[in-house]
């Protein structure tokens, strides 16, 4: 089996047996890893690390050719984000994250930017006032990333950029113009302010997405379309979110 060596987030973990534990890890050169940390529960000495949900670590870990679950030798702890934990909603955030990241990436599929987008949602999390913001601008920054984006440039039905009177449908995954929103009578009106803001967050930096003004009527209607979109097409609910 070969040894290789990464950057890991903590998705989650659950029990395995009386001693050990399952973690699903975010890697930066191997994407979502499922591994086994044989014997931690026992004797947490063993590792490094506690391993808590959204940690930053370095894993060691022996990659088994005949399964997707591989045995983690070493995990070290780089960043436990401390001052994110001390605050209840930063906790909730940081939850959500983690569960819609863990839903939406394929197993062992690398995508450097996911993981970069996600520890620099973390690290933004630990200091920010405003938890709900970071929230947004991940989701929309991993569902782009992760090729799960809804479609706000033009009608994903005929490819118009002319969306005055535009819809957002669930069913096609994005908006329809004036002459194609009879295609989908669930389609739902959308603010202009709401495209041009979910295009903005699309495209730039997180620097420039921090500093993005947001009323709440297009905040509020940010979230709820990409809530709705993401029960829609990952067909269950994100349970933090709650």
């Amino acid at each position: 089996m070969p040894i290789l060596r990464t950057d890991a987030i903590v998705l989650r973990r659950f029990n395995f047996r009386e001693t050990s534990l399952i973690v699903s890890f975010l890697t930066e050169e191997f994407g979502k890893v499922s591994g086994l940390l044989k014997g931690i529960r026992k004797d947490p000495r063993k590792f490094a690390s506690t391993v808590e949900p959204f940690s930053h670590n370095e894993i060691i870990f022996y990659k088994s050719r005949h399964s997707t679950l591989h045995l983690v030798s070493q995990c070290d702890i780089k960043n436990d984000f401390v001052s994110l934990r001390k605050n209840l909603g930063r906790v909730g955030t940081a939850s959500v994250m983690m569960e819609l990241a863990d839903a939406v990436m394929p197993a062992e599929d690398r995508n450097t930017e996911v993981f970069g987008i996600t520890l620099r949602a973390l690290s933004e999390l630990a200091v920010t006032t405003k938890p709900e913001k970071i929230e947004t601008i991940f989701k929309i920054k991993l569902l782009s990333l992760s090729g799960f984006k809804p479609h706000f440039d033009s009608c994903i039905s005929c490819a118009s950029r002319y969306l005055e009177q535009a819809k957002f449908s669930l069913r096609f995954g994005g908006l329809l113009c004036e002459r194609c929103a009879a295609k989908d009578a669930a389609a739902r009106a959308i603010l202009k302010g709401t495209i041009a803001t979910l295009l903005f967050i699309e495209r730039n930096d997180f620097n420039k997405n921090l500093s993005l003004g947001m009323s709440a009527e297009v905040k509020n209607e940010i979230d709820m379309i990409l809530n709705l979109f993401i029960r829609f097409h990952i067909e269950k609910d994100i349970k933090s979110q709650k």
